[in-house]
Parts: structure tokens; sequence; C-alpha cells
């Protein structure tokens, strides 16, 4: 399956992304990121609506979206990799997750949403957000073909 992060805002050199890269380069296919422009003129509604039609915009056809959101599911790792699983065998080839911005994501998105997922109640920067995902995007791959990088 390939998996797509749309996130916002634009990377700077660090840690953050030095970690990110470190998973990256794990993942087959390819783990491909997809960074949002953040609209930060008008009101927050304003701002989410725009920033939203840009997120679904950059979704690629037939992908299942998985967006981002405090108020999200709290799955396992290994629950995450069992929703994956089901979707590969479904036929689903493409899996997006949907990192919003400071505000969130518009109800749009969290409408378009297959699963509305949760890092937990803690907030986590947005940047660091991309690695966390990006690591168990390699985790879930490693607990499906057995690689013992996954230990329960």
């Amino acid at each position: 399956m390939q998996y797509i992060i749309v996130a916002a805002g634009r990377w700077k050199a660090g840690p953050e992304k030095d970690l990110y890269e470190k998973f990256e380069k794990r993942i087959q296919p390819a783990l491909l990121l997809k960074e949002v422009d953040q609209k930060r003129k008008g009101s927050k509604v304003e701002r989410l609506h725009r920033e939203g039609a840009i997120f679904l915009k950059a979704v690629p056809d037939g992908a299942r979206i998985i967006a981002m959101d405090e108020n999200g599911k709290n799955l396992s790792s290994m629950g995450l990799a069992n929703q994956l699983q089901l979707w590969g065998n479904d036929g689903v080839q493409k899996t997006a997750f949907l990192i919003g911005g400071a505000d969130g994501h518009d109800k749009n998105v969290l409408e378009s949403a297959n699963i509305i997922l949760s890092l937990g109640p803690q907030t986590w920067p947005h940047m660091m957000v991309r690695s966390m995902i990006a690591e168990q995007i390699y985790r879930v791959q490693s607990i499906l073909t057995g690689h013992p990088y996954h230990r329960e």
C-alpha cells in the first residue's frame, strides 16, 4: 500500500525532520509527503475551510483518509495495522494521513475521513506528528511482515 502524509506547514531543518527521514527511508513503497501552505488570512472558519479544500484536493483518488485529530480514536499500533491490512485486502492501494495546522481540520475534512485518529490526549508539535506517523507506518509494515521491529 502507498502511504501519503498531507501536512500543514513547511519543513525546517532540525531533529524532527531527521527522525522523519530515518523512518521514511525504511518504508516501501516510498512514503510521500505533501505539504500544504497554511492560509493565515481571514477568520478561523474561513482559514479552516480553505485549508480543508486544499487538503482534500491533495488526497489521491480512491485513497482512504485518516485525519489526525485530538478527539479521534485511540488505536494501538496493532489496531492500526489490522485496519490497514483490512483495507489492503479490500483492494485499497493508497492511504492518506492528514495533519492539520494549529486549529485542526475543517468539518469537511473530518466528514470525509474514513478514520479520525488521535495520538492521545497530549498536544504534539505538528512537525513531530509527521515523524510519529512515519514511525507508525514503518511499525505497521513491520507487524504485517513479521519483522522483529515491533515486539508486543
